[in-house]
């Protein structure tokens, strides 16, 4: 069994079709993207032991008390650790099993992923089932995070290798995949929820058991869809581009993973992608509060700020904001797949180049655009900003490909994820304390934003600067001949021999299936957070 999942069993003969392999990569991001609609468990999970109303905790029961009490309902920020817990170990498990993968082959991580996840799920069930709240963090959290990490990275460095001609292209459309899971993941589980729900239970463990065998199942579909190229396999008629001009960043060589973090480039990348994450990642934590704190009334033709409204005039207000967000979320995941392919023409560092000064230009512009009172183009300024957000994440891949060489990219992949989460604490208590901050000093909330903008537009500033030092890699660091030869054939001696038990030949037919496959549920996704959007423009 153990053989059956090694990478000397997939590598492709002539003639396999490439495009087979993205679909099989979204099949487990759209999985493992469900971690970003996890906040639609949680006000039912604090209620489920008194259903209709939580039952509150004494004042006595601490915090680590909650996590095992079986007496009263869990606090919202206690569920979000889960929350914490995921980009934690979705980072430090990328970072820690990158080199790992690189060797043991798409497949191999893939699986070992869908029983993270789905298992993690399952785990997370029995916590609901027996109310202990460690057992959720140690599911989901961990168990669940290092599925995250091992999912996410997994088909990364094989797309590259397969899409040597469109690496943007071939990582946006993977990578859009995790942006999109909970599109589809989080009604889902709010239908599962209600279908499962009765007068004395909410339904949840029910959900995330359902979920956690449906996961493993399509995770697995797709892992044993990969396939890796033969070492000396490049597609037909195509020849590697010249080193000059825009060109000059594509190295034809390697770095080793161990080298990597020794050299400028992968320290000035790594804040690259910290800084433009930290910036967007505030916005989408605040998207619908700014919109109704900035804007108040005025979203429903009502003169008045938000905190003057009846409750009824503030559900409609939050409503808009809500379907603010749904419209953040579609250009996130446009952007990935959007900007991603850009950036095989443009190239990678002026993507990025163009990712940071539009963004401070846009940041900067925000406020303005709320004091005139302007809904749409406020709306637009921010929905340009979360496409570049979006488009970060998918190209960075091809960036490391670039610079670093592709030996190795999805293990370098892996390290470089660990800006992610570090991001994923500043951007957030950058915005949360300025805010808070404005609000005690007496700043109006409709202009307590204004100042939040413009640190954001300094951490972009901040981002182009480092953009800019990006270099080629010195020639000191680069694999020598033998060492990349030893390389090669630890991944593919044995592989040569596998590559005859495979088809020679992939079916239209069945390419075409696969992509119906993925796009019915991306489709879905997109429409139904479209119909949310829709009430903002009205």
């Amino acid at each position: 069994m153990a053989g059956f999942f090694s990478r000397e069993r997939i590598v492709a003969g002539a003639g396999y079709n490439r495009w087979l392999m993205p679909p099989a990569a979204l099949a487990v991001q759209l999985s493992i993207g469900m971690a970003y609609g996890f906040s639609v468990f949680w006000l039912p999970l604090s209620k489920a032991l008194g259903i209709s109303e939580p039952i509150a905790c004494g004042e006595d029961v601490s915090f680590w008390m909650r996590a095992i009490t079986t007496t009263c309902d869990w606090k919202v920020s206690d569920l979000g650790w889960i929350f914490t817990l995921f980009f934690v170990f979705l980072g430090c498990s990328a970072a820690i099993f990158g080199h790992w993968l690189e060797h043991a082959g798409p497949r191999k991580a893939g699986a070992v992923a869908a029983v993270c996840w789905g298992g993690g799920l399952l785990i997370s069930a029995i916590g609901v089932y027996t109310h202990q709240l460690w057992l959720m963090w140690l599911g989901s959290g961990v168990i669940g995070g290092i599925g995250l990490g091992l999912g996410y990275i997994s088909p990364v460095s094989t797309l590259i290798k397969w899409f040597p001609d469109k690496r943007g292209l071939a990582t946006g459309m993977a990578i859009m995949g995790f942006g999109g899971g909970a599109m589809i993941g989080a009604p889902l589980a709010d239908t599962l929820m209600n279908y499962f729900a009765s007068e004395h239970a909410i339904g949840v463990w029910q959900t995330f058991a359902t979920m956690g065998v449906l996961y493993f199942i399509v995770m697995m579909i797709g892992s044993l869809g990969y396939r890796v190229p033969a070492h000396d396999w490049k597609p037909e008629g195509w020849t590697p581009p010249a080193s000059n001009g825009k060109k000059a960043m594509i190295t034809q060589h390697h770095v080793h993973v161990n080298e990597a973090h020794k050299t400028p480039q992968f320290w000035l990348l790594w804040w690259v992608l910290c800084f433009n994450v930290s910036a967007g990642i505030g916005v989408i934590g605040m998207a619908s509060p700014m919109l109704q704190e900035v804007f108040g009334g005025a979203l429903i033709d009502v003169p008045l700020k938000l905190a003057e409204l009846s409750s009824d005039q503030k559900l409609q207000v939050a409503a808009i904001g809500a379907g603010f967000a749904g419209l953040l979320s579609f250009f996130n995941i446009l952007g990935r797949i959007g900007w991603a392919s850009c950036s095989d023409f443009l190239g990678r560092k002026l993507t990025y180049i163009i990712f940071f000064a539009l963004g401070f230009v846009l940041y900067v512009l925000s406020p303005w655009a709320g004091n005139i009172g302007s809904v749409a183009i406020f709306a637009g300024v921010f929905c340009i900003i979360l496409s570049m957000y979006g488009g970060g994440f998918s190209t960075i891949p091809a960036y490391l490909a670039d610079v670093f060489g592709t030996q190795h990219v999805g293990a370098i992949h892996g390290r470089i994820l660990t800006a992610w989460a570090t991001a994923g604490v500043l951007g957030p208590v950058i915005v949360n304390y300025l805010r808070d901050y404005q609000l005690d000093q007496g700043v109006p909330a409709d202009h307590a934003y204004s100042i939040i903008m413009y640190v954001l537009a300094a951490l972009l500033l901040a981002g182009l600067v480092c953009n800019l030092l990006v270099r080629p890699v010195a020639e000191k660091h680069y694999m020598t001949a033998a060492q990349l030869a030893a390389e090669k054939q630890a991944s593919h001696e044995q592989a040569q021999k596998g590559m005859q038990a495979l088809p020679h030949k992939s079916s239209a037919v069945l390419t075409a299936v696969v992509w119906i496959a993925v796009g019915i549920p991306i489709s879905y996704g997109i429409w139904n957070t479209l119909q949310k959007a829709v009430i903002l423009f009205h």
